[in-house]
């Protein structure tokens, strides 16, 4: 496995990024409302990364994405490609975003609630959420990658949720995807994490089961097979000597920018 451990200016860098990614999210919120379109939340948001971050969207033209952004609603896992779609009360939206800066990547995404939805679709939500967060406390040098999807799956679980196979989280530096691939759930994928490692969490929880099916037509939107909603956080990780640092951290969010073991 060829991983990439990040000198000191590159970890500059994916800092630098990083922060620029987790800005657009912030920014992007008070759009999210009944009657928007996600082509005109995708216009916005690749409008900002270029003028107000000085970066480029890494998802518009990878292997042939049309679109700046991923924007994934209700029954959608990921890859949900902006279009004429209105958003409607009670949607639970994942948007997910991939700056491109000074030849550097930051990953995100999380989730997005239009007005009021159902308890189950609230639940699904921080199901998702808290079990990035769980999988993210395990990361320090000296852990092994299989500590991530152990602790998603606890998570799951409990909540009666299930877990996307399909798709995992992944390295990132130069490159969008990077080695390892970060399984999300209970797996025996053994890799022991060392300082300077970058990589991404970004564990995609349904309500019913956990297998997806990609449209046939535009090759990209995934959706859980049964038509039950799904839900993903995901933030951009570096591996710190004594713990963990979240790349992409939000100022909304009540958790810590660095985690110290």
């Amino acid at each position: 496995m060829d991983i990439t451990l990040k000198s000191p200016s590159e970890i500059e860098k994916m800092r630098v990024v990083g922060a620029a990614t987790a800005r657009v999210l912030e920014m992007i919120e008070p759009y999210i409302v009944p009657g928007v379109t996600t082509d005109e939340l995708d216009k916005i948001m690749n409008d900002y990364i270029e003028q107000k971050e000085n970066a480029i969207s890494a998802d518009l033209g990878y292997q042939g994405y049309p679109k700046a952004t991923c924007i994934s609603i209700n029954e959608v896992v990921c890859h949900g490609i902006p279009g004429p779609h209105k958003l409607h009360k009670g949607d639970i939206v994942n948007i997910d975003v991939t700056v491109l800066k000074d030849k550097y990547h930051g990953d995100s995404s999380r989730m997005f609630i239009v007005g009021e939805t159902s308890p189950r679709n609230q639940q699904l939500c921080k199901c998702a959420q808290e079990a990035m967060y769980e999988a993210i406390k395990t990361v320090r040098p000296g852990s092994n990658l299989t500590e991530i999807g152990a602790a998603i799956q606890k998570v799951a679980d409990k909540a009666g949720f299930s877990i996307v196979r399909d798709y995992c989280g992944h390295g990132i530096g130069k490159g969008f995807h990077e080695e390892p691939s970060v399984l999300h759930y209970k797996n025996n994928f053994n890799c022991i994490l060392e300082e300077g490692m970058c990589f991404t969490i970004e564990p995609m929880i349904n309500a019913g089961t956990y297998k997806c099916k990609v449209n046939k037509k535009d090759g990209w939107t995934v959706t859980t097979a049964d038509k039950q909603p799904s839900a993903q956080y995901e933030h951009t990780l570096l591996v710190i000597p004594n713990g963990v640092e979240v790349l992409t951290l939000r100022k909304d969010e009540d958790f810590p920018r660095i985690i110290v073991h």
